[in-house]
């Protein structure tokens, strides 16, 4: 998925494609070599055009890799492969400092 020895990194949420669970302005937590399963929150290049990052949910079925929004008003994205996921959401959510989920 990265280089070994990648660092985690922190990112704000742009938009409301993933409330209510984060909230537009959020900030989450990524880290680039965390291990990828479905389900999984994920920092990943979109399937539509290749050239722009998404923040979504990782559905795996039947090998069939799909980017899922949290808000129904967007639609999902599927993937080729788990080449395109550069990193798993491991903290987030509009919690304050020791209240924080973990994702990973």
């Amino acid at each position: 998925m990265s280089e070994c020895g990648s660092e985690p990194f922190a990112l704000r949420v742009i938009g409301d494609s993933m409330e209510p669970e984060f909230k537009d302005g959020n900030i989450i937590i990524i880290d680039p070599d965390a291990v990828v399963s479905d389900g999984a929150y994920v920092f990943a290049v979109d399937g539509i055009d290749g050239d722009e990052y998404i923040f979504r949910q990782l559905r795996i079925e039947d090998e069939k890799h799909t980017l899922v929004p949290l808000n129904k008003n967007y639609p999902e994205i599927p993937i080729s492969g788990l080449e395109q996921v550069h990193g798993v959401i491991i903290q987030g959510g509009g919690l304050r400092r020791g209240q924080r989920k973990s994702y990973a």
